[in-house]
């Protein structure tokens, strides 16, 4: 089964939208299997935005992810991945579509209350970065007969 890594960023968590944000994943019919509310470290946040370092946003990611609690959580299901992006929305909330989470609660680029992987493989790194194995949870939820064939 897919899993991806989110993060409602410091926004999220002082707006109060933890739990609009769980709840549309929920509905979705994903599956929660890792959340801790955290504030990340500076050297886990250059970690995870490794692949922006030498851009000139980079110090100013690294600063706002770290400013705040942020809610991190793994998420599994067919093609969760994917789908989590199109819940998301675009990076910046002007372009993002009504709807999504981005569309409907964010207005700033800079300030876009939520992460997510961008790809399979990404994911698998954001989850181990993230969390340790032990911290996950292997459970069967029973709607899932409901949800998948």
């Amino acid at each position: 089964m897919e899993r991806t890594f989110l993060a409602i960023k410091p926004d999220g968590v002082q707006r109060g939208l933890v739990g609009e944000i769980i709840g549309r994943f929920e509905a979705k019919g994903f599956k929660l299997v890792g959340m801790k509310l955290m504030t990340a470290s500076r050297e886990l946040a250059e970690q995870h935005y490794g692949v922006h370092k030498e851009r000139p946003f980079f110090a100013g990611l690294v600063d706002f992810i770290t400013s705040g609690p942020i809610v991190a959580m793994v998420w599994e299901g067919d093609g969760v991945v994917a789908s989590a992006r199109k819940m998301i929305g675009a990076t910046n909330p002007l372009n993002s579509e009504p709807g999504t989470i981005r569309g409907d609660l964010a207005v700033n680029v800079g300030r876009n209350i939520i992460h997510g992987s961008d790809a399979v493989e990404t994911a698998q790194q954001e989850i181990s970065l993230w969390f340790k194995e032990e911290e996950l949870s292997a459970w069967t939820p029973s709607l899932t007969p409901w949800i998948v064939e």
